[in-house]
């Protein structure tokens, strides 16, 4: 490889004048006769300047399709996939990349510009052919919150960990009559998509001989939804001491509902949620829940497809995400009455 040392003795010039003349030092006082002579060395040896350097090894700027399969309506009754989305957005502006944002508000998925595209996010969950048809637009493709295929880089949360976790908090509390409110998503056709959530709490209970099938309670994700499915719940004699939220728009819904029956939090029933959004610590009582670092999964989702375009592997990664137990006011020790009627069971 060419330096400016063998250009210097080539040209007849010292090593100071070769460097600023090809850094285009305009102050230096030499022929247009000698630039030329440095210059014509220099190309003919490919010798490369910083300038060229920076020019030939500047990246093209990424264009990343972002797949949101939850509309701007659902996204605000529940925030959850909206913090992910941030998270992609933050870094996708820390990383200097373009984001495309697709809304799934209708079928099929609709985008302008396709052919640009360096790789897809796709946030939620998504059928078998919708990866296929996404596919058509790029080849290299991120799921997150969902994992279809292992041939699909993916990043996604340790719901299992994060339920068993909740469940031994609550057992230690001497709570045996556990509920579970959560939500159902499906996939195109009505395809029934698996809860890590609720199947953890099925066989963890089933397997402690503490599960009965009347206490588990399904809707949407939303506060809605966790007001009309609790107001349900109340409904039982002999009813769960504590429930278990799918999420903490479900637990703010729940909540109000047992506010509304008279019912205390956590006196006479806790209550836990999933995600720790925002509102949650601000709520009266504040609510113990399930921090899901949402932002940084949407991180994580971009930086592995960066991974992934600039590497051009070809064995998929899948990043699996901790959660944290945050116990706060709105869970406790179980009623006195259900602690004795465990006791005369034992």
């Amino acid at each position: 490889m060419a330096t400016l040392k063998d250009i210097a003795l080539r040209a007849g010039v010292s090593l100071a004048t070769v460097s600023r003349v090809l850094s285009e030092d305009e102050s230096l006082s030499v022929t247009n006769e000698t630039r030329e002579r440095i210059n014509s060395i220099a190309q003919e040896l490919n010798y490369r300047t910083i300038k060229r350097k920076n020019v030939q090894g500047k990246r093209k700027k990424a264009k990343i399709g972002l797949i949101y399969w939850y509309s701007e309506e659902q996204e605000r009754e529940d925030p959850y996939y909206l913090s992910i989305r941030l998270g992609v957005e933050k870094a996708g502006f820390d990383r200097g990349v373009d984001l495309v944002k697709l809304y799934k508000n209708d079928q099929p998925f609709r985008m302008s510009k396709q052919d640009e595209l360096d790789g897809l996010i796709a946030i939620g969950k998504f059928s078998p052919e919708d990866i296929q048809y996404f596919k058509t637009w790029s080849d290299k493709i991120v799921a997150v919150d969902f994992s279809p295929t292992d041939e699909l880089d993916s990043v996604v949360v340790d719901f299992r960990k994060a339920m068993i976790n909740v469940l031994e908090h609550l057992i230690q509390f001497g709570h045996d009559r556990i509920g579970y409110i959560g939500g159902h998503e499906y996939l195109q056709e009505n395809r029934p998509i698996h809860d890590e959530r609720e199947t953890t709490f099925i066989e963890y209970l089933t397997l402690h001989q503490k599960f009965n099938p009347s206490f588990i309670w399904t809707g949407k994700f939303t506060a809605e939804d966790g007001y009309t499915l609790t107001k349900e719940a109340l409904k039982l004699e002999n009813g769960p001491t504590a429930f278990i939220l799918g999420s903490d728009s479900m637990a703010i819904g729940a909540m109000r509902a047992l506010h509304e029956q008279g019912v205390k939090v956590p006196e006479q029933a806790s209550i836990i949620g999933f995600n720790d959004i925002e509102m949650s610590k601000y709520l009266q009582p504040s609510l113990t829940t399930v921090q899901v670092h949402t932002e940084f999964m949407g991180e994580s989702a971009l930086d592995l497809l960066l991974d992934q375009i600039s590497t051009k592997r070809q064995i998929a990664k899948k990043i699996v995400i901790p959660t944290k137990l945050l116990i706060r006011e709105s869970s406790g020790k179980a009623p006195a009455s259900s602690k004795q009627k465990a006791d005369v069971l034992k």
